[in-house]
């Protein structure tokens, strides 16, 4: 099969044929009609997560089922699927309650093995972690909700309990700010989004949000202040960094909750957050990680029904070649919406 292989760390990505996957027990191979480029997958690239090389990345996808490996029950050849990024093992306790997201025993595509930057990819336990796409939803579409629209609808629903008149700062209009800012409007909140690109705000503006703020121009965390009467019930850091989480946590009102989305890796040492005010006006920091396959049906008939509408993020479609080229410049990209990377293009 093709796929996008890295040799090493910051390696110029290499589109070659490698040896396709096979199916391991309990699990499946799907052949990959659509993959999303995330800025995780720089992350991977530029060594903040631990790879075995040569690796091919890739971890948002949604597919055909092409082989089923021995005691996998519920799936068959053929079947449209997509999965989280984070596919627990099954059996742990955290899976058993629901929570596949945080096993401890997880296996997640184009981290943890390869991923779906190719035109097969290999998942563990698909029991657990397969969804099942209706066929009046595009596997593009499917493929946007893997890892940066469930994470924001699990860290909006689920984790910071939004509710309808409540004011959402989402700071990042990337793939997964812009999709935080199209299920706070559907929750009925209040949306101010903080980016570097206007462009992106500008998207952002088209899906709902009620006020836009550059982010570097002004003093943000004061303007949020004023627009939102004393600071918004709910932040969200949709990019990962020192800066984008502060500025995420001084937006807050007292009370409030931040969701920490993007990752933090510490680089250089671990981020300084300003606690000081996370003690003072007792603010809740709750982190976000995804959701698990059996959290996936509500958010799939929203979606379904026109409800929700990732397919409004998809920017455009690429090919293997192309997105090798993206991948190293991804941190400083300036594109707003979602790249799909087609593997048979």
């Amino acid at each position: 099969m093709r796929a996008i292989v890295l040799d090493a760390v910051r390696a110029d990505p290499q589109v070659r044929d490698v040896p396709a996957p096979a199916a391991p027990a309990g699990g499946v191979v799907v052949e990959v009609r659509a993959t999303g480029l995330c800025r995780s997958d720089w992350h991977a690239w530029a060594g903040h997560e631990d790879l075995a090389f040569p690796h091919v990345p890739g971890h948002e996808l949604a597919g055909v089922v092409a082989e089923v490996g021995a005691g996998v029950t519920r799936w068959s050849v053929g079947d449209r699927v997509t999965t989280p990024f984070v596919c627990g093992c099954g059996r742990c306790s955290w899976c058993r309650a629901g929570d596949a997201q945080v096993c401890p025993d997880q296996q997640q595509p184009g981290f943890t093995h390869w991923g779906s930057f190719a035109q097969h990819v290999a998942l563990h336990a698909a029991d657990t972690n397969l969804v099942a796409v209706p066929d009046d939803v595009e596997l593009s579409t499917a493929a946007a909700l893997g890892c940066r629209f469930a994470t924001a609808y699990r860290a909006l629903v689920a984790r910071a309990r939004v509710v309808a008149d409540e004011w959402v700062v989402v700071v990042g209009a990337g793939g997964v700010g812009l999709s935080a800012v199209m299920i706070a409007r559907a929750l009925g909140a209040r949306v101010v989004a903080v980016d570097r690109n206007d462009g992106a705000l500008e998207v952002a503006r088209r899906l709902g949000a009620d006020h836009t703020l550059l982010a570097g121009d002004d003093d943000v965390e004061a303007a949020v202040a004023e627009l939102t009467g004393g600071g918004a019930h709910v932040s969200v850091d949709a990019v990962g960094s020192e800066a984008t989480s502060a500025t995420a946590l001084l937006s807050l009102r007292r009370r409030g909750r931040l969701v920490q989305v993007g990752l933090l890796p510490g680089v250089e040492g671990h981020p300084r957050v300003p606690m000081e005010r996370a003690i003072a006006w007792e603010l809740d920091l709750l982190g976000s990680h995804g959701m698990a396959a059996s959290d996936y049906p509500e958010m799939m008939t929203l979606v379904a029904d026109g409800r929700l509408r990732p397919d409004l993020l998809l920017e455009r479609t690429v090919d293997l070649d192309t997105a090798a080229g993206l991948l190293p410049t991804f941190d400083t990209a300036t594109v707003a919406g979602l790249t799909i990377i087609d593997p048979w293009r």
